[in-house]
């Protein structure tokens, strides 16, 4: 698209942007160890430093960022690219975060599911009552990785559960506009899932083939690997597609819109903001920039948005 407007540079593999109040945009810098906010001008100043591996974040209901914090990645970085590359020594363990925008204050919400502790979280979306799904991509080490999991949380540190188990490093995760579907992109298959919701936190399980209750949607031949994701108000899933770089658009009904090319192999992240929500902010985290799109139709309005 030759109508990229860059916004920042310079950051540390950014993710997880969110239209804040006055226009800025939050996001993760997750190299850095950083929640992280650009300015209209692109001014980019540090909002917390929460350590580890800040990933999905969120607004939540009063008004505070909720972070999924994966404990942590190792990195590779050659001129003009960072990426990462497993996980580290220095790997704290997964936790969800909220974080005060106004002081930067960082409190830990969750370390674990009952006996089970959290092991990568990834990203986090909040439904209309204030609870939030979110999804734990697990880690990977030289021989062998976690099974991922997706999970349910109330935004006081109550209540948590799991909802879905085993899935494949699930990233993405997004509600449909009735909430009804909750969405999950799952990275090394590069395959969308929809799980059709009885109520907050409890989904209407699919018997076999289904590995895990889940509704198959959609993937695409050749090698491509699903980051996270964004729903249109049309009900449209807007995956970030690592590899090919790029927005891939897929309808309600596991049908392929349209596939928006962008200048970077790790095209990880959409959110919409403006007016109309037809501006679409995109994290290009392997050349760590953030850059702003027009949008063909409108985003859906998340839950506690500004």
């Amino acid at each position: 698209m030759t109508d990229i407007a860059v916004m920042a540079t310079g950051l540390r593999f950014p993710e997880g942007p969110v239209v804040l109040k006055d226009g800025s945009i939050a996001l993760v810098e997750i190299a850095r160890g950083t929640v992280s906010r650009v300015a209209l001008d692109g001014t980019v100043s540090v909002i917390a430093e929460p350590g580890g591996g800040p990933n999905g974040l969120a607004l939540g209901p009063d008004g505070m960022l909720y972070v999924c914090n994966n404990g942590g990645f190792a990195w590779h970085e050659e001129p003009g690219m960072i990426r990462p590359i497993g996980t580290p020594e220095t790997y704290s363990g997964g936790r969800i975060e909220r974080i005060d925008p106004r002081t930067g204050a960082c409190t830990v919400l969750y370390e674990s599911c009952g006996d089970t502790r959290l092991k990568g979280p990834n990203d986090i979306v909040f439904d209309r009552t204030g609870g939030f799904y979110f999804t734990d991509l697990g880690k990977a080490r030289h021989r062998d990785r976690d099974q991922g999991s997706v999970y349910y949380a109330r935004a006081d540190g109550s209540f948590i559960t799991e909802c879905v188990h085993p899935i494949l490093t699930p990233n993405g995760i997004g509600l449909s506009p009735d909430e009804t579907v909750l969405y999950v992109a799952e990275t090394e298959g590069g395959r969308l899932w929809g799980f059709d919701l009885a109520e907050p936190g409890k989904i209407r399980s699919r018997p076999f083939p289904s590995p895990h209750g889940g509704r198959f949607l959609f993937n695409q031949a050749g090698y491509q690997r699903y980051d996270s994701l964004a729903v249109e108000a049309s009900g449209n899933i807007c995956v970030a597609t690592l590899m090919t770089g790029a927005i891939t658009v897929i309808s309600s009904e596991g049908e392929l819109v349209e596939s928006v090319p962008m200048p970077d192999v790790y095209t990880t992240n959409i959110c919409f903001g403006g007016a109309d929500l037809q501006t679409a902010y995109v994290t290009l985290s392997g050349i760590g920039q953030l850059v702003r799109v027009p949008w063909r139709r409108p985003g859906l309005s998340l839950n506690f948005a500004p």
